[in-house]
């Protein structure tokens, strides 16, 4: 091979330390990318165990201030959520990763970059998207749509076989052969008997969030200030957080202490098959309910109906991995110009598993109580709903015939 440069996407888990020891077996140089994105790995041995397999370097490259404040906010001040529950939090950590990836292959000069995604999941096209988006001429190496990486590896005991044949340390096992995805937003459960979705998920197997039955029973009350749909303070009984990082991290310790966030749902995947999928994610939620609820106090009827209306196409394109298209752009603009407005503060009540809106206020509020009010006239001339009535029932009488 003239350049045999490959930067591998590398978690430390056991398809990507396979990956790399078949890698380097089949004549690659390998350089190993491991982004920290607020996973709880002990980096030094992530790094020890790459260059023990076999890996030329290791790069491990944080993440986090960039994940929370250029992708998780992005998503969260459109309210994006797939399918009506998942918040989407494997599918936003993807461009970014591959972002990253793209980065170091132009600084290593690799020709190559490869992950160890699977060839029916979404990943491989979130992570293959991104790489081509960002450089039309990068070499993808993927090894699980690679018939003789697929002859030999025809799921998670082959691998595991492999493992202890080559004396790579894993921390899977036959009996519990879970597949997990965690970062700083939330941690992903699938795989193993969570694939029966007739069977509820085993208690043990939600690691993050305490249950809901478990959680303090007493309400833990915050307010969150928010500044152009980005939250910049959150304030509590006798703290006060800033900083985007210091904020999310908060929220998360206050969201799993309550038993904030947690899912089991059935998807769709890009590709058209179902999956099962068990997903915590507490800060995430606890900010998508109070930024939804602001909205309500500051936007104009017709922009915020736009703008849920085109949510869903948003969230769609986030996880379907087209980060880097010209539609992201288009909708993300709209978006953040839509979000120019929503300043002010929700004060909330995180109790068992709930998330439950006290209060909100804002200097850009649209509520005008005179108006409002079912107790001041407030200028407001209530005969004029007769006309307003009339016209809007022109059409439906002009119908009534077909009914």
């Amino acid at each position: 091979m003239k350049n045999n440069k490959v930067i591998l996407a590398y978690s430390g888990g056991l398809d990507t330390s396979v990956i790399l020891k078949w890698l380097i077996g089949k004549g690659y140089q390998v350089i190993c990318f491991y982004g920290n994105l607020g996973q709880k790995d002990d980096l030094a041995k992530v790094k020890k165990k790459a260059l023990k397999l076999g890996a030329s370097k290791v790069y491990i490259v944080d993440l986090k201030k960039e994940f929370i404040e250029g992708y998780i906010y992005k998503a969260l001040a459109a309210g994006a959520i797939y399918e009506g529950k998942y918040l989407l939090g494997t599918a936003l950590a993807r461009p970014l990763l591959a972002k990253a990836q793209i980065k170091l292959a132009l600084k290593e000069e690799a020709s190559y970059v490869s992950h160890g995604s699977t060839g029916k999941g979404n990943d491989q096209v979130r992570f293959e998207l991104g790489y081509l988006a960002l450089n039309p001429k990068i070499k993808i190496l993927s090894p699980w749509k690679d018939k003789e990486f697929l002859k030999t590896f025809k799921g998670r005991t082959d691998l595991i076989g492999y493992a202890k044949k080559h004396g790579i340390p894993i921390s899977a096992s036959k009996k519990k052969p879970y597949s997990e995805d965690e970062n700083i937003m939330h941690i992903s459960h699938e795989a193993g008997i969570l694939e029966d979705p007739s069977k509820p998920a085993p208690s043990h197997v939600c690691s993050l969030t305490n249950s809901p039955k478990n959680a303090p029973d007493k309400e833990t009350k915050i307010k969150i200030h928010f500044k152009q749909g980005i939250p910049v303070k959150v304030e509590s009984k006798n703290k006060v957080v800033t900083g985007s990082l210091s904020i999310y991290s908060y929220l998360n310790k206050l969201g799993s202490i309550n038993g904030i966030g947690r899912l089991d749902m059935v998807e769709n995947r890009f590709i058209g098959i179902k999956s099962r999928g068990i997903y915590e994610t507490p800060a995430a939620y606890i900010l998508w309910q109070a930024h939804l609820d602001l909205e309500g106090l500051v936007q104009d009827k017709e922009v915020l109906h736009l703008k849920q209306s085109l949510m869903p196409k948003f969230a769609d394109i986030i996880y379907n991995g087209f980060w880097f298209s010209p539609e992201f752009k288009l909708l993300d603009s709209l978006f953040q110009k839509s979000n120019q407005s929503v300043t002010g503060s929700v004060t909330l009540s995180l109790y068992k598993g709930n998330v439950t809106v006290l209060s909100r206020t804002s200097p850009n509020s649209l509520y005008n109580k005179d108006i409002s009010s079912m107790d001041i006239e407030g200028g407001f001339d209530a005969t004029d709903s007769k006309g307003f009535i009339k016209v809007n029932a022109l059409r439906l009488q002009a119908s009534s015939k077909n009914i």
